[in-house]
């Protein structure tokens, strides 16, 4: 049997019924159907941003993630992929989401695939998606699929959301159902910069993770680079 795929739904529609958190469910939904029909099964976790709203404030504020924040974190940097959702206020996404972003290690999701979504209440805010969430995740060395989505009121009656979820699905089962996303992070993992005892999984959490044997590290210590 295929080892279990974890998606984790990052959420930042601020009510239990906002129409984010709907599209980010059938999202997910859809994800996991698409798996399963490909012998993949799959779990998912929704992570939603609004009851931690003055945790991910107190977090930006002191510089340190809150217990919450870090355990919101945690389960982010355990995700095997991700289905990112905001809402758009002001032309822009969720100043919500962003806090939270800006909480997040650079190197938490090299090569996880991620689905990015946005709800709006005009169509004329639909190419937020693709202007400001696809380069932050690019900025954090994920894995955006090519099809984003986005829905505004009239979008929900229309067949066409639904093919553009399957779609988008298809294209996160896709990468899923390989291993081409670990390793593309295993083989590179060296060249990437790091934050000492970061967020990330594969961090280096002490003196005794550190390889000094590389050429930087040969230098930092007063030795010959080879």
């Amino acid at each position: 049997m295929s080892t279990e795929r974890k998606i984790v739904v990052i959420n930042a529609g601020v009510s239990e019924e906002s129409s984010t958190r709907r599209l980010a469910g059938r999202i997910a939904q859809q994800s996991i159907d698409t798996l399963g029909a490909a012998g993949v099964p799959a779990t998912v976790t929704m992570l939603d941003l609004g009851p931690l709203a003055t945790e991910i404030a107190r977090s930006l504020v002191s510089g340190f993630p809150t217990e919450a924040v870090s355990d919101a974190i945690s389960r982010l940097a355990g995700a095997d992929a991700v289905i990112a959702a905001t809402p758009v206020y002001k032309a822009g996404i969720s100043g919500l989401f962003k806090s939270f972003a800006d909480l997040i290690d650079n190197d938490l999701l090299i090569a996880v695939p991620v689905i990015l979504a946005a709800t709006g209440g005009t169509a004329r805010h639909a190419m937020v998606t693709d202007d400001q969430l696809r380069p932050l995740f690019a900025f954090l060395r994920a894995l955006p699929v090519p099809t984003s989505l986005y829905a505004a009121p009239e979008d929900w009656g229309s067949p066409e959301l639904g093919k553009r979820i399957g779609r988008a699905a298809g294209e996160l089962a896709v990468l899923l159902r390989t291993d081409a996303p670990r390793q593309i992070a295993e083989d590179n993992w060296t060249g990437y910069r790091h934050r000492f005892a970061g967020q990330a999984t594969r961090s280096e959490q002490s003196a005794a993770d550190v390889d000094f044997t590389t050429d930087l590290m040969r230098l930092a210590t007063g030795g010959p680079a080879t």
